[in-house]
């Protein structure tokens, strides 16, 4: 359990690196835009939003080979990002979304895969 909190916490560092590098969209719509759009290399998604922004955005990742995290909770992503409570975030560089995605133990040569916290 605590190298899953460790884990956590490292992936929100990078995630705010991310976000400073100017590579995620913020926001349920955001993420659901850049999944479409082709720009998503991972979505992140709060465990605590509601049933139906998951089901949006899980709705769009359905014919898509992009993976996706449940990592903690709004308020702790939307803080990650410098912003307020967020139900997901979508990481558009793809070295930034490789490395989250192996620090949350998803994706890789596998078909895209989910973690949850």
């Amino acid at each position: 359990m605590e190298e899953r909190g460790r884990r956590a916490d490292e992936a929100l560092r990078l995630l705010g690196l991310a976000r400073r590098a100017g590579s995620v969209a913020p926001g349920t719509d955001a993420a659901r835009r850049s999944a479409r759009e082709g720009e998503a290399r991972l979505i992140l998604m709060a465990g605590d939003a509601s049933s139906v922004q998951l089901d949006k955005i899980r709705g769009i990742l359905k014919n898509r080979p992009i993976p996706w995290a449940i990592l903690g909770d709004r308020a702790t992503l939307g803080a990650a990002v410098g912003l307020g409570p967020i139900s997901a975030v979508a990481v558009t560089a793809g070295p930034l979304a490789d490395s989250l995605a192996r620090l949350l133990g998803i994706g890789g040569d596998t078909a895209p895969g989910t973690a949850e916290e």
